[in-house]
């Protein structure tokens, strides 16, 4: 079945007047049905640490706007007009939300999650135990570990386009503090922790600033680091500049129980949550 929803989404991606064609239409919201029921995924972790992006998926995904037509939602007193209905069932899945939380269709919320006032975009995985905390937002195509807490006001952008580029990814047991911004696929690994105000880009130079000498990275935030807001200086033709970029700073503890040892990697490096 899979294989044949990928013949049908790969054509239409390359010849778009089969988007007409029924077939392809259902082959279409086949797919996006199974990504709202957590039976398919944009991006899956692998045995080596690496993820693997289903470029296929995300054509899908980029394919079934093109084939929706606009409508108005009403929910209560609200009044919507959009092409993607909201998700619904959460009674029976299991999950909390909060009123003036909103989730697209497409998008999977495991089990356990909670949903405070908030937006999850379509194409998006949120894990059990996770919590989307007050005006956080979940781009789509992104991916959320469990026992994650994305704190008040975070921004996880989504990465549709294009079709090949990584999901932003944050793995199990993360804690990204109040108002950050994690965007362009950048991979923060499992267990991290970032302050409140860090900014993640694929160009932000994220520095390990805990040995004798600096050790950058870019892109990807290493497991169990913990995370501040920084700058560097950088000459420019008008003149020296400081630039912002991220510092780690320390690391959490693997024997100390996850909550735990996220109080203590706050406390202990005076990070703001």
């Amino acid at each position: 079945m899979i294989d044949q929803l990928r013949v049908l989404v790969e054509a239409a991606w390359d010849d778009r007047s089969r988007l007409a064609q029924p077939e392809t239409q259902q082959a279409i919201r086949e797919v996006i049905d199974l990504l709202d029921q957590g039976a398919l995924r944009v991006a899956e972790p692998q045995p080596n640490g690496e993820w693997l992006t289903h470029e296929w998926v995300k054509k899908a995904v980029i394919l079934y706007f093109p084939i929706q037509e606009m409508h108005t939602i009403e929910v209560g007193p609200f009044e919507y007009h959009d092409k993607i209905p909201l998700k619904k069932g959460f009674a029976r899945q299991g999950v909390r939300v909060v009123p003036q939380a909103l989730a697209r269709y497409g998008a999977y919320i495991e089990r356990g999650a909670i949903l405070m006032p908030s937006y999850v975009n379509i194409g998006a995985w949120v894990g059990a135990g996770t919590m989307v905390d007050t005006w956080a937002t979940v781009g789509s195509c992104a991916q959320i570990g469990r026992n994650v807490h994305l704190a008040g006001g975070v921004g996880i952008g989504g990465v549709l386009e294009p079709p090949q580029a990584r999901p932003t990814i944050i793995e199990d047991d993360c804690f990204i503090g109040s108002r950050c911004i994690v965007v362009e696929g950048v991979h923060v690994e499992r267990e991290a922790v970032l302050g409140a105000n860090v900014v993640l880009t694929q160009s932000t130079h994220i520095i390990d600033v805990t040995g004798p000498e600096p050790v950058r990275y870019t892109g990807r935030v290493p497991a169990r680091s913990v995370v501040i807001p920084g700058s560097y200086t950088r000459q420019f033709p008008a003149g020296t500049y400081q630039v912002s970029c991220a510092l780690i700073i320390g690391q959490r503890k693997e024997s100390t129980d996850k909550k735990v040892s996220l109080n203590d990697a706050l406390r202990d490096y005076q990070v703001a949550g």
